[in-house]
């Protein structure tokens, strides 16, 4: 049996641009990407954090150390230019692996660069993990 897991996350994210007369998607600064360990073309679910709002689409790589996040096609409609986005994808993992398995999480300051790089998920307030 396989159970979908947290593969790699991108923390709080600012989205830079939105751009309705595109094909679709969401464009990632390809650097945050890699260090999430989220493919391109890759499914990931999005919350952002403005709003409540919850969707699903398709990752394309941006230029690396741009800071871009760029949601396209309908997926602009979900968010505005300077909201925060947690960009989550998926693995199905082996149910023997679960309890050694962590996920690749990537918090980012306001720019998008990226302040620190975890390989586990630490649960509780923002105020507390600094």
């Amino acid at each position: 049996m396989t159970i979908e897991l947290l593969a790699g996350k991108i923390h709080r994210a600012t989205v830079t641009q939105a751009e309705l007369d595109y094909v679709g998607s969401i464009t990632v600064d390809a650097h945050l990407l890699e260090s999430a360990g989220i493919q391109e073309y890759q499914k990931v679910d999005i919350v952002n954090v403005n709003n409540g709002e919850r969707f699903q689409t398709y990752t394309i790589a941006g230029k690396a150390h741009s800071g871009v996040i760029c949601l396209n096609g309908a997926a602009a409609r979900c968010a505005c230019t300077g909201d925060k986005v947690i960009i989550m994808a998926y693995a199905h993992v082996d149910s023997t692996e679960c309890k050694h398995h962590a996920p690749s999480v990537v918090f980012v300051d306001d720019n998008n660069h990226i302040t620190r790089l975890t390989h586990y998920e630490t649960h509780g307030l923002l105020a507390d993990m600094k």
